[in-house]
Order: C-alpha cells, then structure tokens, then sequence
C-alpha cells in the first residue's frame, strides 16, 4: 500500500498591506499540521499564497504613484519573509497574478458558461471596495457596509456584469451537507451556513468592467468591452492551480484533489462552503473534503484588523522571544475553532511556565544528573523486579508515554492540536514530579549493583521521555524539537524533521548515546521588564505593591471550615487545559470541586490522595460545572511549581483541620 497524501491550504493573503499575527495563527496551524502529517508518514502538500486582484489593490497602487503589480510584489516580499521567519514549510506558494492560475480561472470560467450557468445581465448595488463585497440595500446598516469588521461607507455601483447562477445549486448544496456532515467544522459554523441558505441564494455577480486589475473573462466582446473576473471567483481557484489544474500538473492533481482541508478564518467561511463548492459542482468537479473556520485573535475583546490598527507584528515577537515560542503560543493559547485572547502578558506566561520551566527544567535536570552520574552517556536500562518501587515508577511512566503518543496522535489526526499539545504537557509535568518520587540522588548513594541498575533505568527513562517528547513538539516547535535531538546525540540519525512517528515509542533509544551540554532552551523573562511591543495596545500602569494582609481574630479563623477530603475520581474538563474535576469524600458527604491545577497534576495522581479543601465555601459555577469547595495549595511566586496540602498522616476524610 502506497503512502496516504494530504492536501491542506490556508486562505489566500490579500497584500494590501503586511500580514499581523491573526493571520500569522492561522498559517502556523496549517503549518502544524502539515508537519504533523509528514511525520506520519503521509505525502504533503501545503498551500498558501497571496490574492493579488481587486479594486481595492489598484487604488492603493494608483495612491502610491505606482502600477499595481510593483505595489503587490513589494508586499508579497514582506509576507514571504514573515513565513520564511516562522518557519513555514509551505509547498508551494501561488499568487493570482501568475499565468498558471489565470489559465486555470479562465477554464473553470469556460467549463460553467459551457453548461449555461454564467450569463449576462446588469448589476446595480451597493459595493464595499475593502471588504470586495456585494450588499444589498436592505443588507446595509445605517447606510454602510454591515460586515461589523468594517462599517465603511459603500458605493452605489451600476454596470454590465457576468452572473453565476448560484440559486440553480441551492438544493444540491444542501444535500450535499447533510450527506458529509463533516464538511463544515466547527459544527457552530455548518449550522450558520445552513441558514444562510435557507434564507434564499441569489446568483452572484462574478465580473466587473469598471476597472481592469484582473483576469480577462475568457469570452469574445463585442466592442470591445472587457471584463475582468471578480475577486471571489478568482481568489477561490487557487486551491486547484496549486494542485496542478487544469493542465499545469495532472499527476499531481490525480494524487492531491480534492484538498484535505481548506482552513479559514470565520469571516470568510460563507465564501468557502457555499460558494467555492457550488462552484466546483457547476464543473462538475470534485469537492473538498472539510472546511475549518477557525476562531479569531481578539485584543482587548475586539477581532485584529488593519482597518482598526488594533494588531500586532509577528516579526517583532519572534525577534524578541523566537519563532517556536510565537508557535507554540499561538497553538496552545487558542482552542482550534473558538475565538482566543492575544496579550504580550499571556505569551510571556506560557513561555516561563511551558517552556522554560516544565519542558526547559526537565531537560536541564536530566542532563545534569546524567553527567554527573554516568559522565553524559545515557546508560542502558535494566530489568527491575516486579515489586521494586523504582520498576512500578518506571512502568508507570513508560504505559503514560504510550498513553500520550496515541491521544496525540488522535487529537491530531482530529484537528484538536490544542488538546494534543495538552497530552504532552501532561507527560512532561509527570516525567518533572516523577525526578521527584525516583530521586536519583539518592539511588546515587547505593553502589552496589542493584542500586547502579535503578539509578540508569530512571536516567534511561527520562531520556527516552526527552526523545518521544522531541517528536511531538517538533511540529509546533521545529527548531526547538532539533535542538533537543541534539543534546541527546541523535543528529547521527538524521534530523528530527526525517524521523516517523512510527519512532515515537518506548525502547527506541539508542545505547551509549551522549547526552550534550547546552545553554537553556527557553531562558526564564521577568515579567516586571516586560516591554510591550510598539504595535500593541500600551498596557496599562502596574498596580501597586499589594498591602501586608490584615491580622486575624482567632473567631475569624474559626470561621473556615477546613476538612480533609479523599479524592475519588478526577477527570479534564473539555475545552480547557487548566481545569480538573474531582470527585470527593467528605466523611459524611461525597462532593465535586472544580480546581485549576491540570498543568501540575494528571488525573490519574490525584485519585486517592488525601487533600485539605475549604469545606464551606459557597457553591460556584466553573465551564458549566459545579464547584462545592476549594482545595488548598502552594505555589511559587511565577505559578510554575504548584504542590497539594495534604494530610501528613492517614486521617479519616471529613477530619477538620485545627
């Protein structure tokens, strides 16, 4: 059986101006994934590319004095060295002005007026020139474009134009979603297209005459008049010229068509899952797959736009923090698909409490032990008797690497890439507590050979953790993956970019590997010198110095009811990586608490254990869950280590704390 392929596009860039960090997200993710499939061992074909025609382009070029095509190179160069930055392992990169795609906008032109879906008429409406969009009049609002991005006044334009005969596909289109429920995700956003089209298609406008920055429609005028092809019509065929249709590339085709997956952003799902396809149907072509709407970046509540000068430079953020933290930022914050908050604050978080400390300590730690044990050499792992508590920790470890190499790979393969970074922080913060439980410094004191056997199976599994996570991050974080390969002495092996996942399990580290010395991955920022980038909104004056907490009566004390309480079962809460569901035995009672402490703790550590909770706080509601209580703990003062109280001694659950 020949390898499966998979075809994944991001929306074209419109080259009005530079690109900011939404759609810096949105490429990285495509990013992400496509270096998620090579990896599995699928053959990949990654797109993107700039949409280049349009009214608005040849206004802001006739502004600047020069022609349109000078004014759209010279942005595309900016775009080109933004991916070149981030790291983007784009395939091929198509820009409409290029003659294989006006080959190929022209022949799907032909095709549909060949079966009588394109004719001629007379459009008279309302046109907004930055939103290249259509209303009509009963659509505006208060007179101007109703697109709440934008909200700009609207011209009334009148001329000769060719129209799609959209309305003709409405039904098909609407069989066509319910027979590939799939086609359209999230589900929020399938169910929004379908009231779009219950509402009524109308046949779209797809030619103008009233300038000339375009594609020629492919049919003789008389007169001479000439029409250019409208900006949707055209933008929306790059995902065939870049898979080789018509004529550019038929093996290339055969293999690629139809696209994996087309990834939007919201604004443009209407023109992706309605139009686009009933495009391809009018070929008689075959359609995509699934469209993904993906959420937007929101600052301050509101969506980052050029027209609101509310966005922030992805080149100024990968000067100051690398490209991988920008990455891994983008792909963690925000859950695919939903809407996700953007501060400098945020980012500087992840990068202390992710990077530099779970996964930066982890590495560090390791090295560090294992040169001074066993001179940077990763030593062989032993075979620990079954009852040997070193073994059970070993075991336990090895069954969650396996754990998480399967969900990341189902998360993944499900466009769930927040939730898959998730699994692997879980693995990391185990491998962290699990330096702590095994503590080889003092396995190091028992020399006899018993001892140096439990002492290299513990320093063998933390670097086989090391190797397994390096494969899982490598496609948010490519260098960073490599730099990890590195240090564990596998660049012998090639790079960590032409290694499978097939790879990704326990045992597969080589013996003797030496494990190289190098200077911290993610250094720790202090978030008080933190300098806000010139593009973002100025944060706002540091709060004062809190206040020396008051001094307590004892009656006030008295006042809490502190009981110590047995966890029973614990579970994630879906859609957040942050939050743990307990279940608890009170003594007298059985209760649920909802507790922010996932990124320290796994479910599976907690149950059983015996922790001191605030016993009569009112009940609060947590992502629609219930929270009867809150339990204790410490922390240090960046949040990075956090650690239960619990009871020193076993003690009944309901005890109350004195």
């Amino acid at each position: 059986m020949g390898k499966q392929t998979f075809y994944i596009t991001t929306p074209i860039y419109y080259p009005s101006d530079k690109l900011h960090i939404g759609h810096s997200y949105t490429t990285v993710i495509c990013d992400a994934f496509a270096r998620y499939h090579r990896m599995a061992g699928d053959e990949v074909l990654f797109l993107t590319g700039t949409d280049e025609h349009g009214q608005k382009i040849q206004r802001r070029a006739e502004a600047k004095g020069v022609p349109p095509q000078e004014f759209v190179d010279d942005i595309v160069a900016t775009i080109k060295d933004l991916w070149v930055r981030l790291n983007i392992s784009y395939d091929d990169f198509v820009r409409t002005t290029e003659p294989r795609h006006h080959r190929a906008v022209q022949e799907i032109f032909r095709r549909i007026y060949a079966k009588g879906d394109i004719y001629k008429s007379e459009y008279e409406g309302w046109y907004c020139t930055p939103c290249e969009t259509f209303w009509l009049e009963r659509q505006l609002v208060e007179g101007k474009c109703p697109n709440p991005d934008c909200r700009r006044p609207v011209e009334l334009t009148k001329e000769e134009s060719y129209f799609f005969r959209m309305s003709k596909y409405a039904g098909r289109w609407r069989q066509f979603i319910e027979e590939n429920p799939d086609f359209i995700q999230p589900a929020s956003r399938r169910n929004e297209m379908i009231k779009f089209v219950e509402q009524g298609l109308e046949d779209l406008c797809i030619s103008r005459t009233t300038f000339d920055w375009g594609i020629p429609v492919p049919i003789e005028e008389p007169g001479g008049k000439k029409h250019v092809i409208y900006v949707w019509f055209d933008a929306l065929t790059n995902y065939l010229t870049g898979c080789g249709w018509p004529e550019a590339d038929p093996a290339k085709y055969e293999k690629f068509w139809p696209a994996d997956v087309h990834v939007v952003g919201k604004e443009i799902v209407r023109f992706h899952t309605i139009i686009w396809p009933i495009m391809l149907m009018a070929a008689d072509l075959p359609l995509p797959k699934t469209v993904f709407g993906h959420g937007w970046l929101v600052l301050e509540g509101e969506k980052m736009s050029k027209s609101k000068g509310n966005v922030i430079d992805p080149v100024i953020l990968c000067n100051k923090y690398s490209a991988d933290a920008l990455r891994y930022f983008l792909c963690r914050e925000v859950v695919f698909g939903q809407d996700g908050s953007y501060s400098e604050a945020a980012l500087v978080s992840r990068i202390n409490a992710d990077l530099a400390n779970d996964l930066g300590n982890l590495i560090h730690r390791t090295q560090a032990m294992n040169e001074k044990y066993f001179a940077r050499i990763v030593p062989a792992a032993a075979e620990l008797p079954g009852d040997d508590p070193v073994g059970r920790l070993v075991a336990s470890l090895k069954s969650l690497a396996g754990e998480t190499v399967a969900e990341y790979r189902r998360q993944m393969e499900g466009f769930g890439l927040n939730e898959a970074l998730a699994a692997v922080w879980r693995l990391l913060g185990r491998a962290n507590k699990f330096i702590d439980e095994a503590a080889p410094w003092n396995l190091a004191k028992d020399q006899s050979p018993a001892g140096r056997d439990r002492l290299a199976t513990v320093m063998n599994a933390l670097a086989e953790v090391i190797r397994i996570v390096a494969f899982l991050i490598y496609p948010v974080m490519p260098v960073t993956a490599g730099k990890v390969w590195d240090q564990l002495g596998l660049s012998g092996r090639g790079p960590v970019a032409g290694q499978t996942l097939d790879d990704a399990e326990w045992g597969k580290l080589p013996a003797g590997v030496e494990f190289h010395r190098a200077e911290p991955l993610f250094p720790r920022i202090d978030p008080a010198t933190l300098e806000v980038a010139p593009e973002a909104t100025p944060a706002a004056a540091p709060a004062p110095a809190p206040a020396a907490p008051a001094e307590l009566d004892i009656a006030d004390f008295q006042k809490l009811d502190l009981r110590v309480a047995k966890v029973l079962r614990a579970e994630c809460i879906p859609g957040t990586d942050k939050l743990l569901k307990l279940q608890i035995d009170l003594g007298a009672e059985q209760r649920q608490i909802v507790a922010g402490i996932a990124l320290h703790y796994t479910p599976e550590e907690l149950v059983g254990k015996e922790i001191v909770v605030v016993a009569n706080l009112k009940p609060a509601k947590l992502r629609g869950e219930v929270s009867q209580g809150m339990l204790l703990a410490a922390s240090t003062p960046d949040h990075a280590v956090l650690s239960l109280v619990t009871a020193e001694r076993p003690v009944p659950p309901g005890s109350r704390v004195k």
